[in-house]
């Protein structure tokens, strides 16, 4: 460990050349919930190494200082989205993007991590020295984009994998002809006024389900134009059990208690769909008759033609939107788009739909690390030629760790777990004096491939082939149950399949390369011996 504070910031040079920054210990790319989270276990398990977070935006919060779109909110409560070590103590379990912007907030601001964020730096590369045990982060500061330099000794990504300045935006025949205002959820104007307008809102993911309700106050009239139905499950904004126990606990106990019932009540009920999907589609398609009454509706636009949790399920608090749809302040429509038209939208049927606005919430673009470009010993790292070691390290590439949630559950719960990993492996790292640490790329006969994030979700499936690969057997598979992971990740051994080399044995020779990317493995199953 060096022991150095972070530097306040760069100093113009004037040359051309990056400014030097500084260097720490550990960089964290990203204030956001991960980034926040490893901040936070970094000063409880580490304290005496120095750390850096550098975040791209002028605030923290990640996905949620970007989305701004009216209704935003958490479809995961509180009690497992927010942090194991901060209770959440909000009135709603269910909370809005402004709530869970403060939280971040506080909990920095208490935990001092505040201080170690360096706010409008862009990472654009970086680069790893076997030699060195050391890696070299560019970064552009400001709106002026000047180049910068910090250096560490590990890199920590926790910037997610959301694209945040190009959303999923499929263009349209017709659109230049539409007389209104198309725009996308992702980049909403802060001055739009959608008062007394006909709004379309083209999608059905959890965007599109916050935005309608959100929008129906207003407007003269909010459709929801979909191509198939999603999943859907209304659930209470409040939780009146935790509200009890906050009564009668203190907040720590109570948190800790709702966690432990939530958790086991979704993981649950995510085994249920995965092994029962008829009983599931029976009890979700019962909650929907709890707010519509009539049921050609609920087959003809709230009956996916999916599994339960091939893609994610979307909450609705309170059942807002199918309340809007049986008040008919709303109306969800299933169809294609054939193409605008200036009155609106013209459907495959040949149903024309007339709007002012039509907002897309056609979905994410995800960017493998952040869109980081890396290097190792000079050789470009490729994500998707290598294995995820314990679905949080690259095969092949030292002292570097990055953070993916869970698909069926809170981010947060695997994020903590990533977060406890990288801690312990420090630790080890420190007691044992080792320069740095590499997952070894596994043969071909230990690995039967798989995709990192398995879903059906359309912004999954259009993304996949860019992420590093995950297999059937430990180390290299990518588990999605948290009950699971919690009881064997703590307990992993932090050296198995792992290069290590310490700081009395560094040489120039670099860390065991990644095998050809196993894509071009032949196809069919491999049995490991």
């Amino acid at each position: 460990m060096t022991g150095t504070a972070p530097a306040a910031g760069p100093a113009a040079s004037g040359t051309g050349q990056p400014d030097a920054l500084g260097h720490v210990d550990v960089v964290v790319i990203g204030a956001g919930v991960s980034g926040i989270g490893a901040a936070w276990r970094l000063q409880e398990r580490a304290p005496a190494r120095s750390y850096v977070v550098l975040e791209a935006r002028a605030d923290l919060g990640g996905t949620w200082d970007l989305f701004r779109y009216p209704g935003i909110r958490s479809d995961s409560d509180m009690y497992t989205f927010g942090y194991p070590f901060r209770p959440w103590l909000g009135e709603r379990g269910l909370a809005d993007g402004p709530s869970i912007r403060a939280y971040l907030r506080e909990t920095a601001r208490e935990a001092g991590i505040d201080r170690h964020i360096r706010f409008g730096q862009r990472v654009v590369s970086a680069a790893w020295s076997s030699q060195e045990a050391r890696w070299t982060v560019e970064v552009e500061v400001g709106s002026e984009r000047r180049p910068g330099r910090w250096t560490c000794g590990f890199l920590w990504l926790c910037s997610g994998y959301y694209d945040y300045d190009h959303p999923h935006r499929p263009a349209f025949p017709g659109e230049a002809g539409f007389a209104g205002r198309i725009l996308h959820a992702q980049h909403w104007p802060e001055d739009l006024d959608w008062s007394g307008q006909r709004v379309i809102v083209v999608g059905s993911g959890a965007t599109a389900v916050t935005l309608v309700p959100a929008l129906a106050g207003r407007a003269a009239s909010v459709t929801m134009l979909q191509r198939s139905p999603t999943y859907l499950t209304a659930l209470p904004s409040a939780d009146p059990v935790a509200d009890a126990l906050r009564r009668r606990l203190p907040a720590r106990a109570a948190h800790r208690l709702v966690r432990e019932r939530n958790v086991t009540l979704s993981q649950g009920f995510y085994q249920l769909c995965r092994r029962r999907p008829d009983l599931a589609r029976r009890l979700l398609r019962r909650g929907l008759e709890r707010h519509l009454a009539d049921p050609a509706m609920i087959e003809a636009d709230f009956t996916p033609t999916y599994e339960p949790w091939d893609q994610r399920l979307c909450v609705v608090p309170d059942g807002d939107l199918l309340e809007a749809v049986r008040a008919g302040r709303a109306a969800v429509v299933t169809d294609q788009i054939a193409r605008f038209v200036p009155a609106g939208i013209a459907l495959a049927s040949g149903r024309v739909l007339e709007a002012d606005l039509v907002v897309l919430a056609t979905g994410l673009t995800l960017l493998p690390l952040g869109g980081l470009r890396m290097a190792v010993d000079g050789e470009p790292v490729d994500p998707r030629a290598r294995y995820a070691y314990r679905g949080l390290m690259l095969s092949g590439v030292p002292n570097l760790a990055f953070t993916v949630g869970y698909v069926n559950a809170s981010w947060t719960l695997r994020a903590d777990l990533v977060a406890r990993f990288v801690l312990r492996l420090l630790a080890f790292m420190d007691r044992a004096g080792v320069a740095w640490v590499a997952p070894r790329a596994p043969a071909q006969w230990e690995v039967e491939e798989r995709p990192l994030m398995d879903m059906t979700s359309g912004y999954i499936r259009r993304a996949e082939h860019l992420f590093p690969r995950a297999g059937r057997r430990s180390p290299w598979s990518v588990g999605q149950n948290y009950l699971v992971d919690r009881w064997r990740l703590p307990r992993a051994d932090v050296t198995e399949a792992m290069q290590v080399v310490r700081w009395c044995d560094l040489t120039q020779t670099g860390p065991d390369q990644a095998r050809p990317d196993p894509r071009s493995m032949p196809a069919g199953p491999r049995r490991s011996r």
